[in-house]
Formats: structure tokens, sequence, C-alpha cells
């Protein structure tokens, strides 16, 4: 017999559905939880232990520790599923943390949310969700997994694909580019057809205790908020002195380490309002943690035309092949819109050249590809910054329209 498409794109029945959520201790995840026990599926609650709590544990805004992981066994129990906690200190600390702090000490700003979820969350929960029988991993995550119409396996089997949530202030699509298809076969986000204020309304009608907790922090494993001092202490190398130079050659001061600074930085730079020509506003245009030297300049020293990428993932139909010097978008930072590009090969790098400069670039954060500009548009894939050129440094690739 065979069974119509549950709201989870599967032939089977809810109850014959089984779901593992990653509840995180958040109104998110819970309301997922909550809603898929409350539409018949079979459901196990799981939460992973990432960090060390003792110094968090009841600092409001972080995920995955302490209060979290009561939060998230409270939740579940109200809920009626079974709950538990799996604990990856050790994996979280060498796969995002020490890499988070390295990254600092190479001159990058990094994102440890996109390593949390390639490296550890799709990866470890992945393997536990497949030993617990599950058919499906949802998450709290705002991003919409549909049925990809333009392929399939050679099998028969449905491939997925990824779009924007409908919400745009929660859109988190720019932290999922590194997700794989084969994940994506696994993966649901029932969220991402929803509003932040229709999760708390839904919160609120299932009892949740957790309906009006605040939303987790970037950085959640910096018990202080002052993340310099971690990188400090696991890269000590980040915190050798050095000049700051101006763009025209003038050493303008000096720094405490190139930790404290990022691409595009405005604020703290440390330099007295003569130190600009005619009180000019400065801004970090490049950082040489080799030899520990920080550049300043005019904002338009920060224009972009283009960037070198590692580590690139493709989800988008077809291969990377395919998209190369076609029209796509691209962004460059998760509170950026993303803005029209080409996807180029040169040699062996894959090389994404902007219409129009982008200012801020970092290197060490990532370059998102989407099918357009629009506000629901398919998540094609991405990778991470290299490195960043200047508008000025050579003429630009003609465009090609696909």
């Amino acid at each position: 017999m065979t069974h119509a498409k549950n709201s989870l794109d599967l032939a089977k029945p809810p109850a014959q559905t089984r779901v593992v959520v990653a509840m995180s201790g958040g109104v998110d995840s819970s309301v997922v939880a909550g809603l898929l026990k409350e539409q018949g599926y079979d459901v196990i609650g799981v939460t992973m232990q990432l960090y060390d709590h003792g110094e968090i544990e009841h600092r409001p805004g972080a995920c995955c520790a302490g209060q979290d992981i009561y939060d998230a066994r409270q939740a579940a129990d109200l809920i009626g599923i079974p709950h538990y906690v799996l604990n990856y200190e050790q994996n979280f600390r060498a796969k995002v943390i020490d890499a988070f702090a390295q990254s600092y000490a190479e001159g990058e700003t990094p994102i440890p949310c996109v390593a949390c979820n390639s490296q550890i969350k799709f990866i470890d929960l992945f393997g536990m969700a497949r030993d617990l029988g599950a058919d499906i991993l949802a998450t709290g995550h705002y991003i919409a997994s549909r049925r990809d119409e333009q392929s399939s396996r050679g099998d028969g089997e449905e491939e997925r694909a990824l779009y924007r949530a409908l919400d745009p202030d929660r859109d988190q699509s720019y932290f999922l580019f590194s997700t794989t298809r084969e994940q994506l076969r696994l993966l649901r986000f029932p969220l991402g057809e929803m509003s932040k204020p229709e999760v708390r309304e839904h919160a609120r009608r299932l009892g949740l205790g957790v309906a009006e907790k605040p939303d987790s922090q970037d950085i959640c494993f910096v018990p202080t908020g002052r993340y310099s001092d971690l990188v400090e202490k696991l890269a000590p190398q980040a915190a050798t002195p050095g000049d700051i130079v101006h763009v025209d050659g003038r050493v303008l001061g000096r720094h405490a380490g190139v930790m404290n600074y990022t691409i595009g930085q405005r604020k703290g730079l440390g330099l007295g309002a003569s130190a600009s020509a005619g009180g000019e506003p400065l801004y970090v245009v490049r950082i040489d943690a080799a030899n520990a030297r920080v550049t300043v300049g005019p904002r338009e020293a920060l224009s972009t035309k283009r960037v070198t990428l590692r580590d690139v993932n493709w989800i988008g139909p077809g291969t990377l092949d395919d998209a190369l010097g076609r029209e796509i978008a691209a962004r460059v930072r998760s509170t950026r819109p993303p803005a029209p590009a080409m996807i180029l090969r040169r040699g062996d790098e894959i090389v994404v050249e902007f219409v129009e400069g982008e200012n801020g670039v970092a290197p060490g954060q990532a370059c998102v590809f989407y099918e357009n500009e629009d506000a629901r548009a398919r998540v094609l894939g991405g990778g991470f910054i290299r490195s960043a050129e200047s508008a000025q440094e050579e003429p630009a690739i003609r465009r090609k329209r696909a």
C-alpha cells in the first residue's frame, strides 16, 4: 500500500515516522519538538552538551550548556517525548573552539556557527540519529527545505533544496551553506515557513516555559562575551603587538594584537583623531597576521571586487561547473543582503566577482551563493573567503548572463 506524503515529505504515516529533534533548550527547537509531537510523529529529543558550562550556567543568551540542557529536558517532559543528552565537548573543543582561536591568530574573522553546524551537529548528530533509527533529523533553524524539482538521484530518490526563510530577520541560510546533499535528505527545518512571533505564540499555546526565553548569542562558548580573552589563551601569538599602518605607508600607531581587529572595523582602533588626514574616518582594510600589521584607510579602500574561496560546497542544480560565468547573488556577511555576482574558476581556485564592489569583506567569513536576490531565493552553496582583491587592483571580468 502506497501512503500519501506526510508533512515531512515521507510516504509514511506520522506515527511510523521517527524524528530526532536537536533541542538546544531554546524556544525554536522546543516548538519544533512540540509541533511534531502534536502532529503524531514518533519524536525523540536530543541535546548536545558542547562545552564546560560551569561559568555559563546562569548566563542568558547561551546555548548547549547548563541551564539550556535543563530547559530542553523540561520541554521534552512537558511535550511527552524521550530526551537524551550527549557529551560532545571534546569534538567541539577541537573542531570549533580551537579552530576559532587559530583563525583569529591568522588574521581572519571566523564564524563558529558554520563550523558547529557542519563539523558537529550535522556529522555527530547524524550518526546518533541513525543509531536511533530516525527517518528525519529536525532542527529549529530558520531556513526552508523543499523537494528539489530540478534534480533527483539515479536510484529515483528525491533530492532536497534549501531556500531562504520566510522571516527575513531570522533567516539563517548564511550559516547553513555547507550542508551537503546527503544531509539534506535527512534534515527538515519546520520553522522555515514561520515568523518568530508565530513561533513564540506556538510556545505559549503549548505551555512551554521557554516561550519568552532570549535568543542565543552567536559566540555561545565565550563566557565573558570577550572573545579576545579566549583567543589570547588558546593562540597567544594573536596578541603579538605590531604596527598600525595607513594604506599610504605611514605608521600611525601600535596595536596589542591582530585578534582585536576585523576588516571594516572603525571604532576601537587605538588611534587619535590626529592620526587621520583631515579627520577622515579610518577603517581596517587589511590584516597581516604573519607580520603583526594592521592596515587602515578611508572607506573607499574597503571596496572589494572579487574574493577567492576555499572549501566550496555546491548544492544547487547540476554541478558547480555548470554555474561558472553565470550571474547569481552572493552574500559576504550574515547582516548584508545578497548582491549580484558571478562564480569563476581561476586555475584551481574558485573566485566570486561582484558586479559592484562589496565593502568590509573579511577572510574567514563565508561567501554564500543564491540563485538570485529574492527574499525566498534558493541557496546554491558557498565557501569560506581565503582572500579578497580590491576593486582597484585589476579590471573587472566582463559579465556574462545565463
